[in-house]
């Protein structure tokens, strides 16, 4: 149960399918969301793929690298920066640092064990 509290890379968060959490969610947002991160628990809104998972996980882990607080505040700054840019929601969602981290290893088995800190800055 605890062998890996001292190893925070490995650690996962809480999960919950079948919420109306990414639907309510949904309606503020530029996306239609069907899963969020948020401190150390992720919404669905049906079942999660493993792909899923992994994509939400990764969220989870740059949270824990920013303190949680410090990931939200630069999500905000980064999709406010690409909204500027791109004039368009959905673009500037995709273009953020830690989406394009995200989408680009959720299909990579594996790399939560071997991810490099903060590899969503090198995106």
């Amino acid at each position: 149960m605890f062998k890996n509290l001292f190893k925070p890379k490995l650690w996962k968060p809480f999960v919950f399918e079948n919420s109306k959490i990414p639907v309510w969610l949904s309606k503020l947002a530029p996306i239609d969301i069907w899963a969020v991160s948020f401190f150390i628990f992720v919404f669905c809104r049906g079942e999660m793929t493993e792909e899923t998972r992994r994509h939400e996980t990764i969220h989870f882990q740059q949270q824990l690298e920013l303190l949680f607080v410090g990931q939200w505040i630069l999500y905000g700054v980064f999709y406010c920066h690409n909204y500027l840019k791109y004039r368009n929601g959905p673009t500037a969602y995709l273009q953020n640092k830690f989406e394009l981290e995200a989408y680009s290893m959720q299909s990579v088995e594996g790399y939560l064990e071997t991810r490099p800190r903060y590899a969503w800055a090198r995106m």
